[in-house]
C-alpha cells in the first residue's frame, strides 16, 4: 500500500524537470494536437521515440488509433503553442501558423526538433497509455533554448 497521495506523487515527480512537446496528427475531423511532457527517446536501432498520453483526455483514442504523428519539442519562445494545446486539440490550430508535413500530419517550423513517426505499438500505463513511435524522418535546430517544465512553471535555462 502507497503511503503517499497522487498530489504528493505528482508534486514529486515536478520536481524532474523535462521539456515540452506538441504531439499532432490528422484525424478524421482534422488536424488535432495535444501538448505532452511525457516524451522520450526509447531506441536508437531501431529509431523508436514514446510518449504518453492520459485515457481522460478527449483525444485519447485519436492518437493511440493514428497510424502517423509528429512530436514537436518546443523552443522556449514556443510557450504560447505549449498552453494553447494543452487546454485543446482543434481550436489551436487556427490561431497558430502550421503545415502539412511529408505525411499530410500537421507541423510548426522554428522547433528545437521534430520527429515524423509512425506508430509502432501502444501499452497499457495505468490512467495513461505508453505510445511508441518509429522516427521515420527527423530535424534538429541546436540553436535555441528548449521549453523545459518543472514543479508546474516554465523556467528559463541558464
Amino acid at each position: 500500500m502507497s503511503h503517499f497521495t497522487a498530489r504528493e506523487l505528482r508534486d514529486a515527480c515536478g520536481a524532474f524537470a523535462t521539456g515540452v512537446t506538441v504531439v499532432t496528427t490528422s484525424s478524421a475531423e482534422g488536424p488535432l494536437g495535444i501538448t505532452a511532457n511525457s516524451f522520450s527517446s526509447l531506441s536508437l536501432d531501431p529509431p523508436l521515440v514514446m510518449w504518453a498520453p492520459a485515457l481522460r483526455s478527449a483525444r485519447f483514442e485519436a492518437f493511440v488509433q493514428a497510424e502517423r504523428f509528429t512530436i514537436h519539442i518546443l523552443n522556449a519562445e514556443q510557450i504560447d503553442l505549449a498552453a494553447a494545446f494543452a487546454g485543446s486539440g482543434d481550436g489551436p490550430f487556427a490561431a497558430h501558423e502550421w503545415s502539412d508535413g511529408p505525411e499530410g500530419v500537421p507541423e510548426f517550423a522554428g522547433c528545437a526538433a521534430l520527429f515524423r513517426c509512425t506508430r509502432h505499438a501502444v501499452h497499457p500505463g495505468g490512467d495513461h497509455a505508453i505510445v511508441v513511435g518509429h522516427v521515420d524522418s527527423l530535424e534538429h535546430d541546436p540553436t535555441p533554448h528548449p521549453l523545459v517544465f518543472h514543479a508546474g512553471l516554465y523556467p528559463r535555462l541558464a
